[in-house]
């Protein structure tokens, strides 16, 4: 549903270091007494993408999405603008004609060994589980570690501390750049989250951020508790 930090890392990987690659399933199986203690959370997440293409066109994107993470559970979901309706972005020219999973919500749970991934159609009612072969088609890299702190904090922990200003007494930058290529991350050490990703080029060829804007209330009323009666499917049923 959004830029993965799978994406992030493979940039680092292909074109000069692979500094701390993202855990695998087998990985993120830890016990959770070894994972950093982390609040529940409402967040805010607002993505910015700019890319000068060869052609010489800038190309610029912008989105959000809200996220709840909770223990065992992260929703998130795409916001979208008032002009534009869920209802009428479900059945796009799309490669899966009634599975547009970037404007379904997304649910993600850890039994403590793996991911679970599902999308919530609430127009037509449906559950659809996405099994580990098809996470590539919907742009989850597998890892609960990347989406339960949206960076596995491991990866943070091994990146330099940077000299840069905290706007937070309680945030700390991190901070890799070598050959033109940088990525820096501005960790929440008491919330375990970035409030800040950044990957970019210093050339200014790309730049994609993510921001991150945690909320004073949490929600009470959880959506993946009022699942009740909806219709398991799953990824392969939307196949043509």
């Amino acid at each position: 549903m959004n830029i993965s930090i799978k994406h992030f890392n493979a940039i680092f990987c292909s074109a000069w270091l692979c500094f701390s690659p993202n855990i695998t399933l087998a990985q993120d199986a830890q016990p959770a007494s070894i994972l950093p203690a982390a609040a529940d959370l409402d967040l805010s997440l607002q993505y910015f993408n700019r890319e000068l293409s060869t052609d010489g066109v800038l190309h610029e994107s912008r989105y959000a999405e809200t996220m709840l993470r909770r223990d065992g559970h992260v929703w998130t979901q795409r916001v979208l603008p008032k002009q534009v309706s869920a209802n009428d972005t479900m059945h796009p020219n799309h490669e899966h004609k009634d599975f547009n999973y970037i404007v379904l919500p997304r649910h993600v749970t850890f039994d403590g060994n793996k991911p679970v991934v599902e999308f919530i159609n609430p127009h037509d009612r449906q559950v659809i589980y996405i099994a580990p072969t098809e996470y590539e088609n919907v742009n989850f890299d597998g890892s609960w570690l990347n989406t339960y702190y949206l960076i596995n904090p491991q990866t943070v922990a091994n990146m330099p501390r940077s000299r840069r200003t905290s706007p937070s007494a309680r945030a700390q930058w991190h901070e890799l750049s070598k050959n033109g290529l940088f990525q820096r991350v501005l960790w929440d050490e008491k919330l375990n989250i970035p409030l800040l990703i950044e990957t970019g080029d210093n050339a200014g060829t790309f730049l994609q951020r993510i921001k991150t804007s945690p909320h004073t209330k949490r929600v009470q009323d959880l959506p993946w508790q009022h699942l009740q009666g909806y219709t398991q499917k799953e990824y392969s049923d939307f196949l043509d």
